[in-house]
């Protein structure tokens, strides 16, 4: 319905077609970005000036490996509409393009600091990414030490966290930490989305013995 409410501002039969590849780029993004971005490509063509749209290009052109076409269709999608949404994908995107000081520069904003919930876990997950490719593992450590940092939390974005965190302890020589959280991670993983059992088993052995 949203989506449909910003398309009003074209005529009946380019609205139809522009929701149709639109549709269909978030049917293909998980099984096939590039044709799901074929598709985002060609809405932009007829309504480059909806902001939706331009967003939609941006976030199909990220899953798509596509960082600078992501970077610059998720800031015209910015410009256009306000806030602060989808700011960690775009600190993605500079790390993608071998940016990772961008992406930390991005974690600063004021924007940043008025993120809530996931869309604030999110971009804490990418700016320690940032420091880990610097090597500034300590720094990552840090970053990711919020309230959120509760092992009694389950969900998709509580294990993303968990697991990253456990990563940054490993790198920075924090091993038996590292388990502990990678442990947390698998406990609140309920969907399975990431390996950290593996992981453990990895830290403790288990594997070797197999």
């Amino acid at each position: 319905m949203v989506v449909r409410r910003d398309l009003l501002s074209l005529d009946k039969g380019n609205a139809e077609t522009v929701a149709r590849h639109l549709a269909m780029a978030a049917r293909l993004i998980d099984d096939d970005p590039g044709l799901a971005l074929a598709h985002a490509r060609a809405a932009r063509q007829r309504a480059g000036r909806v902001a939706v749209v331009r967003e939609t290009a941006g976030v199909t052109a990220y899953h798509a490996g596509e960082w600078a076409e992501a970077l610059s269709e998720l800031r015209t999608a910015r410009r256009m509409s306000g806030g602060a949404g989808l700011l960690a994908v775009m600190a993605d995107c500079e790390r993608g393009l071998g940016r990772p000081e961008r992406a930390i520069e991005l974690g600063r904003s004021d924007e940043a600091r008025a993120l809530r919930g996931d869309e604030a876990t999110e971009l804490r997950i990418v700016v320690a990414g940032a420091r880990m490719d610097l090597g500034e593992y300590d720094q990552a450590v840090v970053t990711l030490q919020t309230s959120d940092l509760d092992p009694a939390r389950t969900g998709p974005s509580s294990a993303r966290l968990f697991y990253v965190y456990a990563d940054a302890l490993v790198a920075a020589g924090r091993t038996d930490e590292g388990l502990t959280w990678f442990l947390n991670a698998a406990s609140a993983d309920l969907d399975g989305d990431t390996d950290a059992e593996d992981r453990a088993a990895e830290l403790t052995g288990e594997n070797d013995e197999q």
